[in-house]
């Protein structure tokens, strides 16, 4: 179910449940039959405002973003979690507000590219979005991620809250040992900072690895993205 259907329902169910609780409270006899019902989910579903939605929405749903070089990389492997409602490529971590990719790609506003998950938590953990996150960047490296050079490449978590800080960076001292203990780096540079700001990058980049597969795989493969993730990390079969 799509994000806004579930929406759409959450509402629906609020709604009903408030009516319900006044006709239990109240002496009228309020038993509606099933064809009233379903007339009145259709009402309430067409005149719920938006901001209804959305605080709905913010109760139920969580969010996480990541920075892992090219953000066309990161989506495919968060969309393929079950919990996980949507993803979006964008930008954080810079000072120039609504950048563009001309300017974020230049180098010049701080910004990284970036992936913002938004996730139902009773599905799918935090933790399980790190784990993700790690078998899909290498952090023994600084301001690159394969063929991409520069700070806008750099790899990043960018925590939403306390909790989520906490779970970062429990998963990054994990990952530096690990990868201390296989002789494979010394150290990792993957930053990890609160998420001050999002911009969502522009249209033609969304969902990049549907809309134009054949580009999106030669470019994997002529990044060395994918040999490079199974030395560090193994065979992801």
């Amino acid at each position: 179910m799509s994000a806004v259907s579930w929406c759409k329902v959450g509402v629906m169910s609020s709604v009903l449940a408030s009516v319900f609780a006044w006709g239990a409270a109240s002496s009228v006899a309020f038993e509606p039959t099933p064809n009233e019902l379903s007339e009145l989910s259709t009402v309430i579903t067409k005149a719920a405002p938006s901001s209804m939605i959305e605080d709905v929405m913010s109760k139920t749903l969580s969010k996480a973003t990541f920075a892992g070089g090219c953000f066309w990389c990161m989506e495919a492997p968060f969309d393929e979690l079950d919990g996980v409602e949507s993803t979006t490529s964008g930008y954080a971590g810079g000072t120039l507000e609504n950048p563009t990719y001309t300017q974020v790609s230049a180098g010049s506003t701080g910004h990284a590219e970036v992936v913002q998950v938004v996730y139902d938590p009773e599905k799918v953990s935090y933790e399980t979005l790190l784990k993700v996150f790690w078998q899909n960047v290498d952090p023994t490296v600084a301001d690159r991620q394969f063929c991409d050079t520069g700070h806008q490449y750099r790899t990043a978590i960018f925590f939403h809250s306390a909790e989520q800080e906490k779970a970062a960076q429990a998963s990054a001292k994990h990952i530096a040992d690990q990868l201390k203990a296989a002789g494979k780096a010394d150290r990792i540079y993957t930053e990890i900072s609160a998420l001050k700001a999002f911009y969502p990058a522009e249209d033609y980049h969304q969902d990049y690895y549907q809309r134009n597969p054949i580009r999106y795989k030669y470019y994997r493969y002529r990044c060395g993205r994918d040999a490079r993730l199974e030395s560090l990390w193994g065979d992801p079969s």
